[in-house]
């Protein structure tokens, strides 16, 4: 667990930074007309962390296997506006419910770890594995589509 909130506590500090160095019109271009942009990546981060809070927390008291419920990741992106908001606003909020995400994560109990879910086509994960998966999602669109640090 300790890695995981470390890997978000690294984001949380080196993505705005990382960011910042860009110009408005770099983190707002869309590389194609249905892609996202950068700015709206870190709004998909944004949604995937409203996402995972209720998953962290319902894992730890709901009837196993808990059923992950997907959600219609371009509709969220859409019906946040994030490319309509201002780059700092959208890291707040990437900020804000990482630090969450990280609470959450430091107070649950080595047992609940084991903890079943099932993550659709009749596969079924642990919650340490949700936990992990949350961190290489995270790594894979800042890396590949925000910082473009693709692995050779």
């Amino acid at each position: 667990m300790e890695h995981v909130i470390s890997g978000i506590n690294h984001w949380i500090r080196e993505l705005p930074q990382a960011l910042g160095q860009m110009s408005e019109i770099e983190t707002s271009h869309r590389p194609a007309p249905h892609k996202w942009s950068k700015k709206e990546i870190v709004g998909h981060l944004c949604d995937s962390a409203i996402n995972n809070i209720t998953r962290f927390i319902k894992m730890q008291y709901e009837e196993q296997p808990y059923v992950i419920q997907p959600y219609d990741q371009d509709q969220w992106v859409s019906e946040q506006h994030y490319q309509d908001q201002t780059l700092e606003e959208v890291l707040t909020l990437f900020i804000v419910l990482n630090q969450q995400i990280i609470t959450i994560l430091s107070s649950v109990p080595k047992e609940k770890l084991s903890y079943l879910c099932n993550i659709g086509s009749h596969q079924q994960e642990t919650f340490e594995w949700l936990i992990k998966d949350y961190l290489e999602h995270m790594d894979h669109h800042i890396n590949n589509q925000i910082l473009i640090r693709n692995k050779a």
